[in-house]
C-alpha cells in the first residue's frame, strides 16, 4: 500500500457497504495513496503522517463509487430518436444510423457517456460495443481513450456481430463481422489493452451482442477464448418475450438452456437485462454464479418488463446495475438508477418488500463490482480496498429534513457530487469534472450528432 500521502475525509456519515452494512452516523475515512487505508466513527487519528490534505465533509455521506455494469457508449449521439418502440422495432429503426459511425463520433459519444456517469458518481464504467462498421477506423481504441481521460476505471466489452440481415439477424449486412474476423479482433483488442493487475484501470471482456445478432459458433468460440485468454464474458440475455420467442424457433430452446449449451453460464459471465427468467432460468444462474446487469430505466422505456431483481438476490444471483446505453436511457446517469431500481421493482410482484434503500444502494456498488469480477478491489469502503469513493452533498433543500442519509440518497432527487475520487485521485469538484472540459464535450457531441443524422439520411 503506497501511504507517501495522506488524503482525510471527516465530519460525514459513511455507507461503507461492507458484509455488515457497516455505516457511521459521524465518522472518517483516511485514504493513503490510491488505498483506503482506514474507516470508523468519530474522528480520524491524531498523529497520522504526511496528510496532504483534510476534507471536512460535514453533510455529506460518504459511499464506494458507483459501478456500471452495462451501456452503450455509441449512442449517446442518437439520444431522443425512435421514442415510442418497443426492443426489435428499436433496433430496426436505429441500426441503419449505428451502421454509420465511425472513430470521430465514437470518441465524441464515449466522451459524452463517460462524463455524465463520472459527474454523477460513478467511479468504476463498462462499455459494450459491438458496432464495427467495415472502415470506421479503431473503435476500440477509441472508447478506451476516452475512458482514460475521463479517468474513470473502465472495462471495455469488446462486443461482435456475425449475423446480419441476410442471415436472418436484425443489423445491416455492412455493419457485421465474419467469424473469424470478429474473433480475431476481439483477441487482438485483450492483448493490446487488458490489464490483469490488482487495481487496474482497463480490462478488456469478451462480448457477442445477442442471441439474434450473433451466430451459435460465434458464442461457444467466443466463449472458448474468453476463457483461453483468462477474461470476463458478456452479451444481453432474456430482454423481451420476442427474444424468447425467437430463442425456441430458431434454437428449440429458451435463451438460459441455449445459454448453458453453448457455454455461457458461469461465474465470469455477467449479462444485460435478464428481464423475461422462469425459476429454472434463476436457479441456473445462482448455481453458476451467472451475474446480472438490471437496467431498469431502458427495460422500462422499452416497454420490455420487470426484472425479478428480488428472487434473483434471494437465489444468490450477483446482480449490479446498468445505465445502458443512452438512445434507451437519455439521462446517461447511473446514480438515479438507485432510485429506479427501488421503485420499479416495487410495482412487481414483491410489492413493498421488493427492495430497500440500502439493497438498492448495495446494488450499485458492491453488486456491480462483483458482477464486474470486481469485488475484492472496489465496490465498498474497507481497508486495502481501492479509493474509488463518492460525497453526496445531502444538507440542502432537496435533502436535508431526511434524517437517513441512505433514503436521502436512494429516494430523494438526484444528491449534487461535491467531490469523487478514483485511484486515489479526485475526478470531480462540485459536480463539475476536474480531468476534462464538460462544455467542450457538449460542443463535440452536438456536432459528431448533427454529422451522423446527415450521414444515416443520405444513406
Amino acid at each position: 500500500m503506497a501511504a507517501d500521502r495522506r488524503t482525510v475525509i471527516e465530519n460525514c456519515a459513511i455507507a461503507t457497504v461492507d458484509a455488515d452494512d457497516t455505516e457511521y452516523t459521524d465518522g472518517y475515512l483516511v485514504v493513503a495513496g490510491n488505498r483506503i487505508e482506514a474507516v470508523g466513527a468519530g474522528r480520524a487519528p491524531e498523529g497520522l503522517a504526511d496528510v496532504g490534505r483534510r476534507i471536512d465533509a460535514t453533510g455529506h455521506l460518504v459511499t464506494p463509487g458507483l459501478v456500471n455494469t452495462h451501456h452503450h457508449f455509441y449512442q449517446w449521439i442518437t439520444r431522443g430518436l425512435a421514442t415510442d418502440h418497443n426492443l426489435f422495432d428499436w433496433l430496426v429503426a436505429l441500426y441503419p444510423t449505428w451502421a454509420r459511425i465511425d472513430e470521430p463520433m465514437v470518441y465524441a459519444a464515449a466522451r459524452g457517456s463517460l462524463a455524465m456517469m463520472a459527474r454523477g458518481g460513478v467511479t468504476t464504467a463498462m462499455d459494450h460495443h459491438y458496432v464495427y462498421p467495415r472502415g470506421s477506423g479503431d473503435l476500440s481504441g477509441a472508447v478506451i481513450r476516452a475512458a482514460r481521460e475521463t479517468g474513470v476505471r473502465f472495462t471495455l466489452a469488446r462486443g461482435s456481430m456475425d449475423r446480419g440481415e441476410k442471415d436472418g439477424g436484425l443489423p445491416p449486412d455492412f455493419a457485421v463481422e465474419t467469424l473469424e474476423g470478429a474473433l480475431a479482433a476481439t483477441e487482438e483488442t485483450v492483448n493490446r489493452h487488458h490489464d490483469f493487475s490488482f487495481g487496474a484501470m482497463t480490462r478488456i471482456a469478451v462480448a457477442p451482442c445477442s442471441p439474434f445478432s450473433v451466430s451459435t459458433e460465434l458464442m461457444r468460440e467466443g466463449a472458448a477464448l474468453a476463457r483461453r485468454l483468462g477474461v470476463r464474458l458478456h452479451t444481453h440475455g432474456s430482454e423481451t418475450v420476442e427474444e424468447e420467442k425467437f430463442c425456441h424457433e430458431l434454437f428449440g430452446m429458451g435463451p438460459t438452456d441455449y445459454f448453458e449449451s453453448t457455454g455461457w453460464l458461469g461465474e465470469d459471465v455477467w449479462m444485460a437485462h435478464c428481464v423475461h427468467m422462469n425459476d429454472s432460468d434463476i436457479a441456473a444462474f445462482a448455481r453458476t454464479k451467472t451475474g446480472v446487469a438490471h437496467c431498469p430505466s431502458s427495460n422500462a422505456r422499452l416497454a420490455a418488463g420487470i426484472a425479478r431483481v428480488p428472487d434473483m438476490l434471494a437465489a444468490g444471483v450477483p446482480v449490479g446495475l446498468g445505465v445502458d446505453g443512452t438512445a434507451s436511457n437519455e439521462s446517461g446517469e447511473l446514480h438515479t438508477e438507485l432510485r429506479n431500481a427501488l421503485l420499479i421493482n416495487r410495482l412487481g410482484a414483491h410489492r413493498e418488500a421488493a427492495l430497500n434503500a440500502r439493497q438498492a444502494l448495495r446494488l450499485g456498488t458492491y453488486g456491480g463490482a462483483q458482477v464486474l469480477g470486481r469485488a475484492a478491489e472496489t465496490g465498498s469502503l474497507e481497508p486495502g480496498k481501492l479509493a474509488d469513493l463518492v460525497l453526496w452533498k445531502l444538507d440542502t433543500l432537496a435533502h436535508a429534513s431526511i434524517a437517513d442519509p441512505v433514503t436521502a440518497l436512494v429516494f430523494g432527487a438526484a444528491a449534487p457530487v461535491t467531490a469523487s475520487f478514483v485511484n486515489g485521485e479526485q475526478i470531480v469538484q462540485d459536480g463539475r469534472l476536474l480531468t476534462v472540459d464538460e462544455d467542450e464535450i457538449a460542443r463535440s457531441t452536438r456536432a459528431e450528432a448533427r454529422r451522423l443524422a446527415r450521414i444515416a439520411a443520405q444513406g
